[in-house]
């Protein structure tokens, strides 16, 4: 019996030692994860409970010079429902009037809705989608319809909002202008301004913590780590809409009636370099219809043809080789070199012409002799002297993609014996539209190449952050003898020459044609085709615009590709519908004064924001996108009746009167 009882004894202790043992490694345990691995597991805990969200910065709007938005975020807004959320009281009794305002508002039967909330409900559903990508003046209505104006848990009603870009004057411009995409790394990649001034645009996202709820909701925690977001800043642009539209609309109706497959307008202000319109455009899987992809117009380099043939006179004449009264033979149109022809377009005619009618008439075979005969022995300081004009290298655009310029320089691989002559009418060569509109820019600003500009400045509202001046590229390309010579034969081109035919008593213009081939040395010039074009400014006395109009694979049924027929009209149109109703004034359109208007917009805005803060304001002839901003901004709803990109008509609340937060008002958009 001893015996039992001493085993029971020892069993009982045995068990006893364990349990304390057991309790010994649980304190060891909890201290371990107190001491050694306590901030882990806290800030594990923390992750878990607590997140922080971006709060994204407002990205600055793209102005234009006359201060009309070319692009701007706008809010668009996903509405979910859980059906779940409401009561069974408040589902049944509200189910019918819910039902009847989303019929109304997405114009759909009231029973397609009922029948849709119903089945959510009935089978759980508490991410039923309602409203996916919709304005705010939509979402405004929404949220105020029964059940759903509960909110989140009385109501079930789940919102998220996002910005997307838009563009207020649509298509047009839209590659210069520009979009944030994602590259195949998944990083953003910006093209056109978007891109190149996103620095400016995108301003400083700020954040904020958020404690984890029930139904794995999250609620926002003020602490001393809430960074507040930075907006980001607007952009002036030194793009006019007025020109756009008319550069847009003149280059499309070309390629439409040439069949083209794509080409590029540049309207430049001589003065300043500031691009007022920029048009590219290609044509699409339909053929009548051309979109902007592309931007040709500082991307597509290419062999110019006879645009090229300026940089001959500039040389010629800047190192008195020969005067403008210098005869040559044309020789029946053809000439020889190393055993390739050189061929003008039309062979027939005087024969014996002066450089200056060579000029006038594009004539191949003057230009390449007077180039030929006067560098042949030094085609050094042929090349030289277009290096001296900056043709040889980039402009420096603040675009992405601008292409890379190629001149052939002596003593190097690409140099042999035809590379002069060939030069000489605009061959062997690859330059942009744009870097050619910069070379004729300089003679219409008697001689001064500016670099082409796209932005005037950075605002934030009225305050200017960063101004941009015009910057000098080359002080003086050439002399003033030169130079006036220059824009006599330019002149003489419109008025007599290959672009006769665009010539108007009513206002004067200057410039040059060009015809070029393009893979002229592919499968035996099977695969030729032309690139018609045409350079100049107007009017011709005091220059204001420099424009260029490049036109790639115009149809050759009708055999009009030449830069005469199919190049030199867009030019024509662009100039004459910027001139004032009475062209026989020869002045143009005075476009500054819209700078003022600019101003005066950004001024009104910001004068509201900073000082009217207690006041209803007066919105009415105010852009909608700015209204909706600056009374949202102040602590009222809005509620917008009309077309976003529109201007207010009316508003609900009367201005000067007080400001109540919260307040809701309506605005009307014509």
């Amino acid at each position: 019996m001893a015996k039992e009882d001493n085993s029971i004894s020892y069993r009982i202790y045995f068990v006893a030692f364990a349990i304390f043992l057991f309790a010994m490694l649980i304190v060891f345990k909890l201290t371990n994860i107190q001491w050694g691995h306590g901030e882990y597991y806290r800030k594990l805990a923390k992750e878990h409970d607590v997140k922080r969200d971006i709060v994204p910065a407002n990205r600055g709007n793209i102005y234009s010079s006359d201060g009309s938005l070319l692009a701007v975020s706008v809010p668009i807004y996903i509405v979910r429902f859980d059906a779940l959320a409401p009561t069974q009281k408040v589902f049944d009794k509200n189910i019918n009037a819910l039902s009847d305002s989303l019929g109304i508002l997405f114009g759909k039967p009231s029973n397609f809705f009922e029948t849709k909330l119903r089945l959510a409900r009935r089978n759980n559903n508490r991410f039923l989608l309602l409203a996916k990508d919709i304005g705010y003046s939509q979402y405004a209505r929404l949220k105020s319809f029964p059940i759903l104006k509960l909110g989140n848990f009385g109501g079930g009603r789940m919102d998220s909002i996002r910005e997307v870009r838009k563009h207020p004057i649509g298509e047009i411009a839209q590659r210069t202008v520009g979009y944030i995409g994602i590259d195949k790394n998944g990083k953003k990649n910006g093209v056109g301004l978007e891109g190149a001034f996103g620095k400016y645009l995108n301003g400083k996202d700020g954040s904020i913590l958020k404690q984890k709820i029930a139904q794995g909701q999250y609620k926002p925690i003020r602490d001393d780590n809430e960074v507040e977001p930075t907006d980001g800043y607007d952009i002036v642009s030194t793009l006019d809409v007025y020109i756009q539209d008319i550069a847009h609309h003149a280059l499309l109706q070309s390629l439409q009636n040439n069949k083209a497959e794509h080409g590029c307008v540049i309207v430049m202000e001589t003065k300043t370099g500031h691009i007022k319109a920029i048009a590219n455009l290609g044509r699409t899987e339909q053929d009548t219809v051309y979109k902007e992809r592309l931007n040709y117009a500082i991307r597509e380099k290419g062999e110019p043809g006879s645009t090229f043939k300026l940089v001959d006179m500039i040389a010629l004449l800047d190192d008195n080789k020969v005067d403008t009264s210098k005869v040559y033979d044309r020789k029946g149109g053809l000439i020889t070199y190393f055993g390739r022809d050189v061929v003008d377009s039309h062979r027939e005619g005087e024969q014996r012409i002066s450089l200056a009618k060579g000029f006038e008439i594009s004539s191949n075979t003057v230009l390449v002799q007077a180039v030929y005969e006067n560098y042949k022995n030094n085609p050094k300081q042929f090349v030289d002297r277009i290096n001296s004009m900056g043709l040889n290298k980039p402009l420096g655009l603040c675009l992405k993609g601008e292409g890379i310029p190629m001149i052939p320089q002596p003593g190097t691989s690409k140099w042999n014996g035809l590379s002069l002559p060939w030069m000489a009418f605009g061959y062997g060569v690859e330059v942009t539209p744009m870097q050619t509109l910069t070379l004729y820019n300089a003679i219409a600003n008697n001689g001064e190449m500016v670099k082409p500009q796209f932005v005037s400045e950075i605002k934030e509202k009225n305050k200017t952050i960063k101004k941009f001046e015009k910057e000098v590229i080359n002080p003086k390309i050439c002399s003033e003898g030169t130079i006036k010579k220059l824009k006599a034969v330019m002149e003489n081109v419109v008025k007599r020459g290959t672009a006769k035919k665009i010539f108007s008593k009513d206002f004067s213009m200057a410039g040059k044609t060009g015809t070029a081939q393009g893979n002229y040395g592919i499968n035996g010039g099977a695969d030729k085709h032309y690139i018609s074009s045409f350079v100049g400014f107007f009017p011709v006395k005091e220059p204001k615009y420099t424009c260029i109009v490049v036109v790639h694979k115009p149809n050759t049924a009708s055999g009009s590709y030449y830069g005469s027929d199919v190049a030199a009209p867009v030019f024509k149109r662009i100039a004459q519908k910027i001139f004032t109703d009475s062209p026989s004034t020869n002045e143009v359109k005075n476009l500054n004064k819209k700078v003022r208007e600019q101003e005066n917009k950004f001024n009104a805005y910001s004068t509201m924001s900073l000082n009217e803060k207690n006041i209803v304001p007066n919105v009415k002839g105010m852009p909608a996108m700015d209204a909706v901003s600056l009374l949202e901004n102040m602590g009222l709803k809005v509620k917008l009746k009309g077309n976003i990109v529109g201007k207010i008509k009316s508003q609900s609340i009367s201005s000067g009167k007080p400001l109540v937060k919260n307040s809701l008002i309506e605005l009307v958009v014509i």
